[in-house]
């Protein structure tokens, strides 16, 4: 099997191809523009599912709770950015830095 010999039915096909003009006319027909933009600009909505009713409504319902769950625990929530402060300006006394304790492990290590 030679696909280089010009008998062979591949070669006849693709060499057929590649002469092949394209005449068509590539441009839109008359009003499909306005025909689209009219569609889309369109107020009539199809019937929406049930799921998606019962989504749209337990999204509701979450953003609610959020923002009530936000609203009620608001004090602990500031008290927790307020100190942030304070608990960063105390130096780290208690070996909570585990960096620090790997510097200090690493600096007392002797090789032999």
């Amino acid at each position: 099997m030679n696909l280089n010999d010009p008998r062979h039915p591949w070669a006849r096909l693709t060499a057929a191809a590649r002469t092949v003009q394209d005449d068509r006319d590539t441009a839109a027909p008359y009003g499909f523009a306005t025909r689209v933009s009219a569609l889309a600009m369109a107020d009539k909505r199809g019937v929406s599912s049930l799921f998606e009713r019962f989504a749209l409504r337990a999204l509701a319902v979450a953003c609610l709770l959020t923002v009530g769950t936000v609203a009620t625990n608001y004090s602990v929530v500031s008290s927790f950015f307020s100190n942030r402060d304070e608990a960063m300006s105390v130096p780290n006394s208690g070996g909570e830095d585990p960096v620090a304790e790997l510097i200090d492990v690493a600096s007392n290590v002797t090789i032999d």
